[in-house]
Formats: structure tokens, C-alpha cells, sequence
């Protein structure tokens, strides 16, 4: 999220996250127009991840302060839009998603996973896609929905070596070394070859270009402890509830106690929620923000 000044008047309590928020929420549901929706969130460190690499995301950057003030606010606003929250002490989000759409495919639910992560290409397949959104360099490309078949056209490989491509290569994002000087095309060239990681490692001897024999030799075991990095494990207990109800009263008077008074009025004319009363402690929209509007 990008920093923003958009604050609460009375306090200076940031607002800005929450205004992208409630926006990205409801383009979705009404692009989608999903049954149930869900929404996961980090909640600490990941043990399975931090006990292999302790520097696990170690090179991210801290969450700003304004973020980090704004999370309690956010998952309240979630749960109000009726999406229900989930999070667990200890297990990364990633593997409470992949967790949740194995258990729902298998029951014959469509699932769509709204993430940019190339982790999820892992889990794509059947009833499971990924919905991607614009690249940062290229947002004229808008949201891109991958089918198995769109991974492997992203990617080079199908779901099923998504985790294996990515043992090789790194995940720079997760602070996870891949081989030095083996990039996209070399790990795809050899997957497509060899079959999977084990099989690579396992030619050594013979794999071209040669200059990568040893180097595959001597960290073998590394990389295959990359594969137990990168890919998801699905054995956690997620209790997914009813399908929830969007309160939109409530909405409405979150948004005003926050005063997000534009997000407010966009909200109120949406739903058919303007009333005299409401209106009255809602001041009207300035020609000439001095900060700037969102939207």
C-alpha cells in the first residue's frame, strides 16, 4: 500500500489504507460476484518458514506506522463489507489460502485466489484459479484470471512445477536464494527436460551448461529445502464459518466515525443509504481538496 496524507480531521488518524481498502473490496465482489468471500491475513511470523530460514523475509522493509495503526481498523471494516476473516498465530497466510481451497475444490466449490503471489500458480488447477492484478510496470494490462493453462503460459511450466521452478530460481520477494546464475529460462529449459527438481539434481553430471554441475552438486540439499519453502502446506485447521452478511448500517457508521466523508457518500449512494439525518453530519465535498481525493 502506497503511503498516503488522507488522515482523520478531529485526530490525524491515517485513513488511507482503509480507503483503497473498502474501494479494492468492492471492485472485486462486484466484478466476481462471488458466493462467499474471504480474506486472510498474516497474523506474526511463519513457524514452518522461520525454522528452516531464519532469514525468511528478513530483507522486507518494516510496515509503515500509518499501516500498522490502520490493521485493527481494516479487519473490522472486512468483517462489516461481510467478508469473513481469517488468521492464525504462526502460520503464513499463504498456506491457510492453500489450505482452504484444496478443502472447498475437493467439495466441488470454485475457488478464485485474488493474490499477485506467483506462489498460488501452485495451486491452480480444476475448479482453483488466480486472479492477478495489473503489473506495476504495465497496469494497462488490467486483472488477469489464470487457468492452469495460464500459469504454464506465464510461466513456462504447469501448477504442478510451480514450486519446483521456484526452488531453483529464488523468490527474492521471500528472501529465498534460488541457484546463483539460473534464471527463468534455465529453469524452465530443465524442467521441461529432466521432469521436476529431484530428476535435475539428480544430472548433474550431464546437465548443460555444464558450468552449473558442481554448484548443483554442493547445494543440492539447499534447494531442496527451498521446495519445502516455496511450496504450501496444506494440513492446517481452518474453520471456514456461514457465509457472512454485509451490515451496511454499520459500514456506514464506520466510515463516518473515521470521517472517510467522499468513501462515505459514494457508500450512502450505492446502497440507498442517504438520509436527512446522515446528511446533515456529513459535510459537503470541497471544490478544492488541499489533499487530494482518492478517487
Amino acid at each position: 500500500m502506497e503511503k498516503s496524507n488522507l488522515r482523520r480531521q478531529s485526530d490525524q488518524f491515517p485513513t488511507g489504507a482503509l480507503h483503497g481498502w473498502i474501494k479494492s473490496l468492492q471492485d472485486l465482489r462486484e466484478g466476481q460476484k462471488p458466493d462467499r468471500s474471504v480474506v486472510f491475513f498474516d497474523l506474526g511470523g511463519s513457524d514452518r518458514h522461520l525454522a528452516v530460514l531464519p532469514e525468511y523475509k528478513g530483507q522486507r522493509d518494516d510496515t509503515p506506522e500509518d499501516i500498522i495503526l490502520q490493521l485493527p481498523e481494516i479487519k473490522k471494516l472486512t468483517a462489516l463489507l461481510g467478508f469473513e476473516v481469517i488468521e492464525k498465530r504462526g502460520v503464513e497466510a499463504d498456506d491457510l489460502i492453500a489450505t482452504a481451497v484444496q478443502k472447498l475444490s475437493a467439495e466441488g466449490h470454485e475457488c478464485i485466489i485474488v493474490s499477485a503471489d506467483k506462489d498460488f500458480g501452485q495451486c491452480v488447477g480444476g475448479k482453483v484459479t488466480q486472479l492477478a492484478p495489473p503489473p506495476t510496470a504495465n497496469p494497462a494490462m488490467g486483472w488477469r484470471h489464470l487457468d492452469a493453462s495460464g500459469v504454464e503460459e506465464k510461466f513456462g511450466v504447469p501448477p504442478s512445477l510451480i514450486a519446483d521452478y521456484l526452488a531453483l530460481i529464488g523468490d527474492t520477494s521471500d528472501n529465498i536464494p534460488g541457484l546463483k546464475g539460473v534464471g527463468p529460462k534455465t529453469a524452465v529449459k530443465w524442467l521441461k527436460q529432466y521432469g521436476g527438481l529431484e530428476a535435475i539434481l539428480a544430472a548433474a553430471d550431464t546437465i548443460e551448461p555444464a558450468r552449473f554441475a558442481e554448484q548443483i552438486k554442493t547445494e543440492a540439499d539447499r534447494i531442496r529445502s527451498n521446495l519445502n519453502l516455496v511450496r504450501f502446506q496444506t494440513h492446517f485447521e481452518v474453520e471456514l464459518g456461514s457465509s457472512a452478511t454485509e451490515d451496511t448500517a454499520a459500514v456506514a457508521e464506520f466510515l463516518l466515525s473515521m470521517e472517510m466523508h467522499s468513501t462515505l457518500r459514494k457508500y450512502q449512494t450505492k446502497h440507498g443509504l442517504m438520509s436527512p439525518e446522515v446528511e446533515k453530519a456529513v459535510p459537503p465535498p470541497k471544490p478544492k481538496p488541499s489533499q487530494g481525493e482518492l478517487f
